[in-house]
């Protein structure tokens, strides 16, 4: 298959699902198509209409679409009164379906209390992985076998991908867009969708791409959208300054004044942060060097070092 063929996201709904959990992340993947990043959407369910917490009910289809590795399955979370946490699991035929795609190789995300249906069917056992801050403390004494991290917007182990509370599945899924289609892509879309701003500024799971956009100056969004879009390459800083009709001291000026950084060191932000995400996709070390414009390993790791 063609890795320009648009990817498949299934949405696992059950009674009670919360609204923004799903419609965050899906407002995200139909928005990428606007930059040429396609995915088809489906949702499907136990019954056709599912009634969510909030009282709008979805409709769903009961059978499962094919899927290659590619493909997302999203689980997000559903309303659980505080005594019935074994409300928590997924009906039999969903969870079937969760675990076959997985074991096909498949990627498997979770949005808010959505953790708890991977982590009781085993799919977080010895894994990293976060839910929403209210109910942390509870996953973790549930599922002891799962390395629960606190207070962070998402984490990604290996081929399972698990967001904190409600909204968080928007900077999640704007994450994956990254890694799948480049932060360009991802910086785009998010800017269309006004969620340019980050939260949780420590967390170690944030974009840097976007967590340096949190600011109104054009100067400077006009050169990420260069960076973002060409950060594998190598931008001389005469050539972008001349490209967006700025002097360099300028551009240096209202870059640093706009984000903390210089140029340069914006793109190695984001060469860094997409190193990462292919090694944690089992990418050897020469081959993710080689992905975020390195002619080999040595040079990125002496970025790694240096920050």
């Amino acid at each position: 298959m063609s890795t320009n063929a648009p990817r498949t996201v299934v949405f696992v709904l059950v009674p009670g699902v919360e609204l923004l959990d799903v419609a965050g992340p899906a407002q995200v993947f139909c928005e990428a198509g606007e930059y040429g990043a396609h995915y088809r959407l489906t949702y499907v369910a136990d019954q056709p209409l599912v009634p969510s917490h909030q009282g709008l009910g979805l409709s769903a289809g009961t059978a499962w679409p094919d899927l290659s590795p590619r493909d997302y399955v999203v689980v997000p979370g559903w309303h659980v009164p505080d005594d019935t946490g074994a409300g928590r699991a997924l009906p039999e035929a969903a969870r079937a379906g969760v675990l076959a795609h997985h074991a096909a190789g498949g990627q498997v995300v979770s949005v808010c209390a959505g953790a708890f249906a991977l982590a009781e069917a085993g799919l977080l056992d010895g894994r990293r992985a976060t839910t929403h801050h209210e109910i942390q403390d509870e996953l973790a004494r549930c599922h002891p076998r799962v390395d629960v991290v606190r207070d962070v917007l998402h984490v990604s182990d290996g081929r399972i991908h698990t967001s904190a509370g409600i909204a968080s599945g928007i900077d999640l899924a704007l994450h994956l867009l990254a890694v799948d289609h480049g932060p360009a892509v991802a910086a785009r879309t998010a800017r269309a969708l006004v969620v340019a701003a980050r939260r949780n500024g420590t967390a170690p799971q944030e974009s840097a791409m976007l967590r340096h956009r949190d600011h109104l100056a054009d100067l400077v969004h006009r050169a990420q959208d260069v960076i973002d879009d060409r950060y594998a390459e190598s931008l001389r800083l005469p050539v972008l300054a001349a490209d967006l009709g700025v002097s360099e001291r300028t551009l240096t000026r209202a870059f640093v004044a706009a984000t903390g950084l210089t140029p340069l060191r914006y793109q190695q932000a984001l060469r860094l942060e997409r190193a990462e995400a292919l090694a944690g996709q089992g990418w050897t070390q020469e081959s993710v060097a080689r992905a975020v414009g390195f002619s080999d390993a040595r040079m990125l790791r002496r970025l790694r070092a240096a920050s």
